[in-house]
């Protein structure tokens, strides 16, 4: 699943927080978030690296890993009974993998990096002592989540993207 990381590329969280802030997307993350608050976060998450092509997750998995997209673009894929396929792109600023942080069912879809990505992922163990910890921080997270599920929802294209 991870690349290995260039000795170039550098992580740090005010890229991703940098990301978010400028992304205008319509499933953007909209995270309001201190300095010091991001700082906190970062040491809750695990950045890595895809390269283009490799897989994020599988449909069907049974996995609750959040990642939070620093830069690049996935591409989500869900095929249904009838094997017909349906698509869509997320990209820097956004998140993928709430629909089974939240409902604790399988993935919906398979992710796929169209383009080398920089990523972040928050596990759910990690959420919760993050929760446990700094209750305000993972409040907006969660609240900030649940607005990109709802867009995405509501978003006939975009449903595929809640993964």
């Amino acid at each position: 699943m991870n690349a290995p990381l260039p000795s170039t590329l550098r992580f740090d969280i005010q890229g991703l927080a940098k990301a978010i802030a400028h992304c205008h997307a319509s499933d953007a993350l909209r995270c309001q978030l201190s300095q010091p608050n991001w700082e906190i976060l970062a040491s809750y998450m695990q950045p890595f690296a895809l390269n283009s092509g490799q897989v994020l997750m599988e449909q069907g998995a049974q996995d609750r890993t959040l990642y939070f997209i620093e830069s690049g673009t996935l591409s989500v894929h869900y095929q249904d009974e009838k094997s017909r396929v349906r698509m869509a792109m997320v990209g820097a600023g956004s998140v993928v993998g709430e629909g089974a942080f939240f409902s604790h069912m399988p993935r919906s879809a398979t992710v796929q990096a169209s383009t080398a990505c920089k990523l972040w992922c928050l596990t759910a163990t990690r959420f919760l002592e993050l929760a446990n910890r700094h209750s305000p921080i993972a409040l907006e997270l969660t609240m900030a989540m649940g607005a990109v599920m709802a867009k995405r929802l509501y978003n006939r294209p975009k449903r595929v993207a809640v993964t």
